[in-house]
């Protein structure tokens, strides 16, 4: 009898891992207040689980602004998608982030508007986006989500947080690595914000950024990394691979108030506009397998530029990604400058 129960319990969990493997992905896709972001969830809401608008901001008194387009409130609750807003940390400006964290009065203030601007507007839920934290704040701002989540939750909502990337305990070889560790990593409780939240978006992109040298917005096997070192931490279902949409463009820059006068910078660009800077500098666009990007380098006045960009195969090897580890979902950044191609692969996937 002991044996025949030990078996089907085996059966049992075999059984649970299958289900979870075989869930259709989260899709969770960010919005911005601009032309092409309308555009494109106009034309491909259907695509989409849970709406992140980037529209509300909250300040170091725990004042809460901002309000939602109500078309694209509309369009969302038309087409049954939840829409799940962000509140950010004014300008990411770390000192006045620090003096909320440290206000219990104006932390408190923040979770009151949030609820109700969840309740009252009919919002799945709440995403915290709050970055440039201090790993001194680190206890501070586990104390406010768990505040928040608890609130929330009361109010039949949702609420989950967007963490920065991250791969080791340790800060890493450069001072470039301890800046990272100092204020954009250490300050997340990994642990904790996964235990009172209903799920992370790991912010698996910027790898490469204005302030680095040219490469991948987010190679394949720093993505692997980075997720491989929060499912440490956080279970899989509760767990959303950041996505990048976008594509960068590296380049000589111009600034006459810098005591250089010029310097190293990259910009954002979507699929269409990277691309067509290699097509128009003669360059060939070469896909890198190792990373699974699409890149290409060009001289413009014997300067050389770069772009890294992110296509519909990007998308592909990053969706396997998601599936192999099976996590909850994913979250996009942003809707507008994407491979339109990107779509194709949604609107054929079975298992959405």
């Amino acid at each position: 009898m002991l044996r025949y129960v030990w078996v089907c319990l085996g059966c049992l969990a075999l059984a649970a891992s299958t289900a979870r493997a075989q869930q259709p992905l989260e899709r969770l896709f960010y919005y911005v207040d601009t032309e092409n972001s309308y555009t494109s969830l106009t034309e491909h809401i259907d695509q989409i689980t849970v709406l992140g608008p980037q529209v509300f901001t909250v300040d170091s008194l725990g004042i809460v602004w901002g309000s939602l387009d109500r078309r694209v409130l509309a369009l969302a609750r038309r087409h049954g998608v939840k829409v799940m807003p962000l509140v950010v940390n004014e300008g990411f400006n770390q000192p006045a982030l620090r003096r909320l964290l440290a206000d219990t009065a104006a932390r408190a203030r923040a979770v009151r508007s949030l609820v109700q601007l969840c309740r009252d507007s009919g919002f799945w839920g709440i995403q915290f986006d709050i970055e440039n934290v201090n790993l001194d704040d680190r206890d501070r701002l586990t104390a406010w989500y768990s505040d928040a989540a608890n609130a929330l939750h009361a109010a039949s909502c949702k609420v989950s947080i967007a963490v920065v990337h991250r791969t080791d305990d340790l800060p890493g070889p450069t001072g470039y690595h301890r800046f990272l560790y100092e204020s954009w990593r250490e300050g997340y409780d990994l642990a904790a914000l996964g235990r009172v939240g209903d799920f992370v978006s790991l912010m698996s992109y910027d790898q490469q950024t204005r302030r680095t040298p040219p490469g991948p917005v987010a190679g394949l096997p720093w993505m692997r990394d980075n997720v491989e070192y929060f499912l440490r931490f956080i279970p899989p279902d509760k767990l959303s691979l950041g996505v990048p949409l976008w594509s960068e463009h590296w380049f000589s820059r111009y600034d006459a108030s810098l005591p250089e006068r010029a310097r190293s910078w990259s910009e954002t660009v979507s699929w269409a506009w990277g691309s067509g800077l290699a097509e128009r500098n003669g360059a060939t666009v070469r896909w890198d397998s190792v990373q699974a990007v699409p890149w290409a380098m060009f001289e413009n006045g014997g300067v050389f530029e770069w772009v890294f960009l992110n296509d519909v195969r990007s998308f592909r090897a990053e969706l396997g990604l998601a599936r192999e580890k099976k996590l909850r979902g994913f979250s996009a950044w942003v809707l507008g400058p994407e491979d339109e191609r990107v779509w194709d692969v949604l609107r054929t996937d079975v298992r959405r």
